[in-house]
């Protein structure tokens, strides 16, 4: 059987100018980066600004386990199949970090016959996008520490800097750092920390940002740091602001590629799901809406986090109306829900299966709460038996959602027709109500609270003592209307990895609370929840290398 990156290697790519061909993009509008990638031109949104909006589907996914859910190749899949039901499609999807490339989790280009390409180039540089943002994070942290070196008028308290060097690395040594260690000339010696670049504020700015003087607004409201009066210190009283924008010029123009059947589409920003808000950004989406007849757009990680950050951050800020949720689902996953072993999931275990639905289960009330009709998608695996698929069908059905099998691993767009024409049917029988889980009027705690016992199902929240500060802090600066974003592990609806399925009697531990006044929101940081993730003991690294003849092999 092929590897993904053999089948992306084999694939017959058109020139991108060919297949933006029929959105009336003309070279003009495109910004190349060889043949098979590009920006959109800043004069193609003035062109189709005015464009009515196309429909929204967001796909999300039960909470990932080892076994795998093919969330991406699910949404690459349903473009493809909508496309092929003659639906104009464009896909709209995050870009990939290299911690999780060269760490354990791979690449995020789709797999099998539901890909985007080229794969390669999408999961090591790109365009340059997550460099830029890593460069304007990073200038910013030179001339914070410029500034305290060169008489610090804006009286810093240097034990009170909030403001993080980043890296797009999985990187452990560097979560805590000393810097300015040495001469008198060589700065003041603090310590520092490092986050891994898709955990910048930055990259949440550029995602939410709607043009450039929105960006340059939102940069300069960036908290770096708190004077000895304990008031904030801003990137634009740093006069940051302008340089950094230089660095983001071209960062915040989409990007544009192919799926292996030629759909668009529009892959552009990569903030974490698990650590950051988990969407793509919004100009991307907007593009893609005013392009298409549907859009499918995806969310990081499970339901409960990067859906839940879509739906309450995302939306709110943009205006954006999901039309249906495509929520993903696996038999392997599921069964690992009920306590199989990963070595045994090709098993038939019913029993299994009918224990760890409940995961399967929240998730779908869990979205049914915003209001948006759901559709569950079971991503087919060779060793799913009929009786299985029919008990999850059976199950989803009894509540409300319509269901399919989706087989676009091994078959593409094909695959996808089943799913496609359940979405289809969803978007013109079902009306959407979407609505956020809480009104900006609520306070900060009372907004985590909504979160976490109806989203996680937690019974409540506990808070570290700088927890409650932080929180009474940000209120009295007057950003209690913000949005939270929640830091929780991926592996559990809890906060606890372990606890799969769909616990119950459990409370969400609240340890750190700090507010990204550009992007927006309060980020709230639960369990042992790292924003500077570190390499297993076996990397995906081991297992890359490039041939004699230039080829890359081993991306996955």
């Amino acid at each position: 059987m092929k590897t993904d990156i053999q089948i992306a290697q084999e694939a017959k790519m058109l020139p991108i100018k060919e297949v933006v061909e029929k959105f009336h993009m003309t070279e003009e509008d495109l910004e190349l980066y060889g043949k098979y990638k590009a920006k959109l031109s800043d004069e193609y949104w003035d062109k189709v600004k005015e464009n009515p909006d196309g429909k929204l589907v967001l796909v999300t996914a039960v909470n990932p386990t080892p076994a795998g859910e093919g969330k991406t190749t699910v949404s690459v899949g349903l473009g493809q199949a909508l496309n092929q039901l003659g639906k104009n499609t464009v896909i709209a999807l995050r870009e990939p970090s290299l911690g999780p490339c060269f760490g354990i989790k791979g690449g995020a280009a789709g797999g099998g016959y539901s890909q985007v390409v080229p794969m390669e180039d999408l999961n090591l540089h790109f365009t340059g996008d997550f460099h830029a943002i890593t460069s304007a994070n990073n200038l910013l942290a030179a001339m914070l520490d410029n500034h305290i070196q060169q008489g610090n008028e804006l009286n810093i308290d240097t034990r009170q800097i909030v403001w993080k060097r980043c890296l797009d690395m999985n990187d452990r040594v560097l979560r805590n750092v000393v810097v300015g260690l040495g001469s008198k000339m060589d700065g003041v010696v603090r310590e520092d920390h490092f986050v891994i670049t898709v955990a910048s504020e930055i990259m949440a700015i550029l995602c939410l940002a709607n043009d450039m003087n929105d960006l340059k607004a939102r940069l300069g409201r960036i908290i770096v740091a708190y004077n000895y009066e304990g008031k904030p210190v801003t990137a634009g009283d740093l006069q940051a602001v302008g340089a950094m924008a230089a660095l983001l010029k071209d960062a915040i123009k989409p990007n544009v590629i192919q799926t292996l059947e030629h759909t668009p589409a529009l892959v552009h920003g990569g903030p974490f799901a698990n650590i950051a808000h988990g969407c793509n950004s919004v100009r991307a989406t907007k593009t893609a809406l005013k392009m298409g007849d549907i859009v499918v757009t995806e969310a990081g990680f499970g339901a409960d986090l990067g859906a839940e950050k879509f739906l309450d951050i995302k939306c709110r800020m943009a205006g954006l109306k999901p039309d249906a949720v495509v929520l993903v689902a696996t038999i392997r996953a599921l069964k690992y829900n009920g306590g199989v072993p990963k070595a045994e999931l090709n098993q038939e275990n019913l029993q299994a299966l009918e224990k760890g639905i409940v995961n399967l289960q929240k998730h779908i009330e869990n979205l049914q709460q915003y209001g948006v009709p759901v559709v569950v998608t079971l991503n087919s695996f060779i060793t799913d038996t009929e009786a299985e698929n029919d008990f999850v069908k059976n199950f989803c059905e009894e509540r409300g959602c319509e269901f399919a099998l989706a087989k676009v691993w091994e078959k593409g767009g094909e695959g996808g027709l089943e799913l496609a024409q359940k979405v289809v049917e969803t978007l013109e029988n079902k009306e959407s109500h979407y609505h956020p889980l809480y009104a900006d009027e609520l306070s900060l705690e009372e907004k985590i609270h909504e979160v976490a016992t109806k989203i996680y199902g937690a019974s409540g929240v506990t808070y570290t003592p700088a927890a409650k500060k932080a929180l009474a802090n940000i209120t009295q600066m007057g950003f209690g209307n913000l949005p939270v974003c929640m830091a929780k592990t991926q592996y559990s609806l809890s906060d606890d990895p372990n606890k799969l399925g769909r616990p119950s009697d459990f409370d969400i531990n609240v340890r750190e609370v700090y507010i990204s006044a550009g992007a927006g929101f309060v980020v709230v940081i639960t369990g042992a929840i790292m924003t500077m993730p570190g390499l297993p003991k076996q990397p995906a690294a081991f297992g890359i290398d490039v041939t004699d003849d230039g080829v890359i092999t081993g991306l996955f």
